[in-house]
């Protein structure tokens, strides 16, 4: 409001300047990233990512640091949320081990694709029903049927989603997959599930990779190694999926051209960049050091862009579509794992 009273040029020229000098934001956005990481060493069961976007959100509604987040440090926290995404979307790539997820079968491979385009198109479907605004519905389905606030990023990027719906979509995902840690590991004995059933299970059925491991570890090391394998399979549909949406924002804007004058690429470099990484991992020509250092630059970059996805949840808003992004989340979280459960019992 204060730019209400001042004069027009000085007005330009100050917004100019902020929207110019990202490195305040980038700077909040990386010490976010390394208190994360520090949070997760002192307790491994909280993921570094989650703990990214939690942090996000915190600061955003800190008193003192309010005025800053949605101010000067905003230009460094969007391209954070978007730019960073991206990259990290790209290392992702690297731990894909195609030649492993292959060895799992196709009657495993089947279920997957079965679970997540249930998944998918079922919450799609509600989200709808739910009467929730933007483009939540088809980013809680990617972020639920997928790999949670990377599927969540990697769609947003080509769909133009608001940054409000990203944020509170990947809210309510992380929520969620931070909630099967716990739920989960105590249905393994009454489900009646074997080590490897359970993790295969919790591959299929749980959002993020660190979600994944911190949920699976809970019935050993080959009940980890199961569910790894399953969720990269998972991850190797982002894709496709990223893709298929692509094309469907490009038909629905047929003719539209971006800022620079140029028609949108029917499939973004990024999607490109991740399949190409994947490829690369295939070859085996990267020694475990390069995909190590890889892992640490995907997982700091993606923290780094998750807290700027939590720095733009504004928890009044969020609070107004809270009732039905609740029953959301509950009703694709039976989907996803109502449908991996039957998936796995037949396919064991």
């Amino acid at each position: 409001m204060a730019l209400l009273h001042r004069p027009q040029s000085t007005a330009v020229r100050h917004v100019s300047r902020e929207t110019s000098t990202p490195w305040p934001g980038l700077a909040l956005a990386a010490g976010g990233a390394l208190v994360a990481w520090c949070i997760h060493r002192l307790i491994p069961g909280i993921p570094m990512l989650t703990a990214s976007v939690v942090l996000g959100i915190a600061v955003a509604h800190l008193p003192g640091m309010r005025t800053f987040v949605r101010g000067p440090g905003r230009p460094g926290l969007s391209l954070a949320g978007r730019r960073l995404m991206r990259i990290g979307i790209v290392l992702l790539g690297l731990g894909l081990g195609l030649d492993q997820v292959l060895r799992l079968g196709w009657a495993t491979v089947a279920m997957v694709v079965a679970v997540v385009a249930a998944t998918f198109f079922g919450t799609l479907w509600l989200g709808r029903r739910l009467g929730l605004p933007g483009d939540q519905p088809l980013l809680i389905a990617t972020g639920y049927s997928i790999c949670g606030a990377s599927a969540i990023g990697a769609v947003s990027e080509v769909s133009g989603s608001d940054e409000e719906d990203v944020a509170a979509s990947v809210a309510l995902v992380t929520l969620c997959g931070t909630l099967a840690i716990a739920v989960l590991p105590l249905l393994q004995d009454p489900l009646a599930l074997s080590d490897l059933a359970f993790g295969r299970w919790v591959g299929a059925g749980v959002h993020d990779v660190g979600q994944v491991v911190a949920t699976a570890q809970t019935a050993g090391p080959h009940a980890l190694g199961e569910a790894v394998l399953v969720k990269l399979m998972r991850v190797a549909l982002l894709a496709p999926l990223v893709a298929a949406v692509a094309f469907s924002v490009r038909a629905r804007r047929r003719g539209v051209r971006t800022s620079s004058g140029r028609r949108p690429a029917p499939v973004p470099l990024f999607v490109a960049g991740f399949l190409a990484a994947a490829g690369l991992r295939a070859t085996g020509v990267l020694p475990d050091v390069a995909l190590q250092w890889a892992h640490t630059a995907q997982e700091a970059l993606l923290a780094a862009a998750l807290f700027g996805l939590g720095s733009a949840v504004h928890l009044p808003t969020l609070a107004r579509t809270g009732g039905r992004a609740a029953a959301l989340g509950l009703g694709a979280w039976v989907v996803v794992a109502g449908v991996s459960y039957v998936g796995v019992v037949l396919t064991v």
